[in-house]
């Protein structure tokens, strides 16, 4: 028996009480034994270091910022925090080989660049500031949603409120310099971009607009070029949806996409060596709002989280057709919204 350990980020709205563990079975793909392992507020996302060590949003008066812990105590040991007026990141990313964090934030429309230090914790050493807006009532102002490495190591930043990708060159200490934009039709609602096995093409997915667009990655220059864009709904679909998460398969031939409204993981097949997607499945996720959803390590399952309904689903990934079906689907946390695995 294989067991695996996976992190749930959670919104602390109702009865979540911060970051939760729980056990994943690989042989049979169930879920168990659910603990609140870091007490913390609103902790919609978190990323783990190669050291374990834990850097995660979090909410403490009229400051939003990173917490950072110990991942090898339980319950985790806080260890750090950096917070400042405002609110909390929407998303975290590591760079292990220059040693930094960086963190999207969504209100502030701003992209901060720590350094991680001798112990895990961090030291602020940029921050960049959009600004914009685009047609849709969510696009009041700048939006970042995103904020993670290009396969080549450079920085991209998503800005849903501004329909745009920035790409950024890093520096060693942290600073970052901006070198292209790119611009999505007005009222994509760009949320995450993830990227081709070969760094070749990006794929990115539209939040407001359901939509997922094949990008040309450029590594001359760090641009982006669109190729074509897929629905991750059906078309006869007339309620409200928003897309959410996006995972590609490490072998490249799939991606996978849920759907906020429909309450369904969009999959594609992938072809022409990357260039080209075809919708082949829209699945229930047998709960309501699914938000972040992840691979297992072998990458035989997805579990998804979904946050309106408190419930995690588990699905069976068949390897050779990309097709998901359902393994379990009562599996209880509050207010899931991230997923991540430990081991």
């Amino acid at each position: 028996m294989t067991v695996h350990h996976v992190l749930f980020g959670t919104y602390t709205k109702k009865t979540s009480k911060g970051v939760y563990e729980a056990a994943f079975d690989e042989e049979t793909g169930q879920l168990s034994d659910a603990q609140l392992v870091f007490p913390a507020t609103n902790p919609t996302y978190l990323a783990l270091s190669k050291a374990n060590k834990a850097y995660v949003v979090d909410k403490r008066g009229d400051q939003g910022g990173l917490a950072v812990a110990d991942n090898n105590q339980r319950p985790m040991k806080e260890i750090g925090a950096n917070m400042s007026e405002g609110s909390t990141p929407a998303y975290i990313g590591v760079d292990e080989d220059r040693q930094l964090v960086f963190a999207g934030y969504y209100h502030r429309g701003t992209v901060e660049s720590y350094k991680i230090q001798k112990d895990g914790t961090l030291e602020l050493k940029d921050t960049w500031q959009n600004a914009g807006s685009g047609p849709r009532p969510e696009q009041g102002s700048s939006h970042v949603h995103f904020a993670n490495l290009t396969p080549d190591k450079r920085l991209v930043a998503v800005d849903l409120g501004t329909d745009e990708v920035i790409t950024f060159d890093v520096a060693v200490d942290g600073k970052l310099t901006e070198i292209a934009r790119f611009e999505t039709i007005t009222g994509f609602g760009p949320r995450h971009i993830r990227f081709s096995k070969d760094g070749e093409y990006a794929y990115l997915l539209g939040e407001l607009s359901s939509l997922l667009s094949v990008l040309k990655y450029n590594k001359e220059d760090g641009s982006f070029d669109h190729l074509m864009t897929a629905s991750t709904i059906p078309t006869d679909w007339e309620e409200h949806n928003g897309a959410a998460a996006i995972r590609v398969s490490s072998d490249g031939r799939f991606i996978y996409t849920s759907n906020r409204g429909h309450d369904s993981v969009a999959v594609f097949k992938v072809s022409n060596l990357g260039a080209e997607i075809e919708l082949i499945q829209n699945i229930s996720v047998e709960g309501s709002f699914p938000r972040d959803m992840n691979f297992d390590p072998e990458e035989k399952h997805l579990i998804v989280a979904n946050q309106n309904t408190d419930n995690v689903s588990v699905f069976a990934r068949d390897a050779e057709t990309g097709e998901l079906s359902l393994v379990q689907k009562d599996f209880a946390i509050p207010e899931g919204v991230r997923v991540t695995f430990e081991d």
